[in-house]
């Protein structure tokens, strides 16, 4: 999988982080083969969750329509990059934002 797809959470837009237990095996149906879940990274303003992909704009809908059914798609923002690349191409929101980073 050419791509690395980041799910950016933003913790103060969250009323609740119990769903971070099970999000990753909530994808894997969504996903199927299409994608596989990397992990996420907790850190004090937001958190991360890492997607391995072919298809980044693809699997971020089928992950969108999950995060809507929990009703937490308005505290995210994603972006893609090559798998060891540095340079992010936002996707989410669909609005102009400042820049994607992962600091």
């Amino acid at each position: 999988m050419d791509y690395e797809l980041v799910i950016k959470f933003y913790r103060k837009s969250l009323d609740d982080e119990a769903f971070l237990a099970t999000i990753e095996e909530e994808l894997k149906p969504v996903l199927g083969a299409s994608a596989r879940t990397d992990g996420y990274d907790v850190r004090p303003k937001d958190i991360n969750l890492f997607v391995q992909t072919d298809d980044p704009r693809t699997v971020f809908r089928k992950i969108k329509s999950v995060l809507e059914a929990r009703g937490i798609e308005r505290g995210v923002s994603a972006a893609y990059r090559l798998v060891g690349g540095a340079q992010f191409t936002s996707i989410w929101p669909t609005r102009p934002m400042r820049r994607f980073t992962l600091d």
